[in-house]
């Protein structure tokens, strides 16, 4: 049997772990399900059609799984997944998606989610993300492994940040940010390459210097994009870190931060 304060409220058709941990007063759903040593925290409230993988913390007053925050939404019976791994802080939120928006809100493995911050219906969450406090995604925004936002920034509708990107404090982004960049202000620019993060994500110089000249092509030249890229193509395709940076930029739909 889970481990479970006598003062919380468990539907009985929820699906707990038999090694899950439930602190008093909180609330868990009927279509609910938690997996293996996740320990969910007192005055939680789990609703919806939520799956929660192994070994998470769901801290106090995190609210996880409630409908989208979307006029649009009539109800219909979407989903909430989180993987394993990840912390979620004090006061959190996180809503199920819409049949418009694929009907699935995502959060991977290894992330953490700092007090106050929102992840809206839609919302894709890679691996090993950070998420600072009171910082606010809106609906279908998709952030790519290890990217990292600080405190009090907000991302706009259908915007992508890409893998090991750095977003400042209050930052207001309104367009795609590319991978392994620095974005920062109200509107976001690119102010230069997130080569810290970089480095203790086990890249090697090598590496960092072929994403440098990446971004001086792409974003300092001054050449059109398109040219941008056939040049980037001749000279530094075929390495995968440059091949991913190419294919983002290549899928961007609202345009890049620059």
């Amino acid at each position: 049997m889970a481990q479970v304060h006598p003062t919380a409220v468990i539907h009985p058709d929820a699906r707990l772990h038999e090694t899950v941990e439930v602190g008093p007063y909180s609330v868990i759903g009927p279509k609910v399900t938690i997996g293996e040593g996740t320990r969910v925290g007192p005055h939680v409230v789990i609703e919806g059609r939520t799956t929660i993988g192994a070994r998470n913390r769901i801290f106090q007053f995190a609210a996880l799984g409630g409908d989208p925050q979307d006029l649009k939404y009539k109800g219909e019976d979407t989903q909430l997944v989180i993987g394993d791994d990840n912390q979620i802080r004090e006061f959190v939120t996180l809503h199920i998606g819409t049949a418009g928006g694929g009907g699935v809100t995502r959060v991977g493995n290894g992330t953490l989610l700092m007090a106050n911050c929102h992840v809206a219906h839609d919302c894709v969450v890679g691996d090993g993300c950070r998420i600072g406090n009171g910082s606010a995604l809106a609906g279908h925004v998709t952030m790519e492994d290890h990217v990292i936002i600080s405190g009090l920034a907000a991302v706009h509708q259908f915007t992508r940040l890409g893998k090991h990107a750095f977003i400042a404090g209050g930052a207001m982004v309104t367009m795609d940010i590319p991978p392994y960049a620095t974005a920062q202000g109200d509107r976001a620019e690119l102010v230069g390459l997130n080569s810290v993060g970089l480095e203790r994500s086990g890249f090697s110089k090598e590496q960092i210097e072929r994403i440098k000249e990446a971004h001086r092509i792409l974003f300092r030249s001054k050449l059109p994009l398109q040219e941008a890229l056939a040049r980037l193509r001749a000279e530094l395709a075929g390495q995968p870190e440059i091949d991913h940076l190419i294919d983002f930029v290549m899928q961007s739909k609202r345009g890049l931060t620059r």
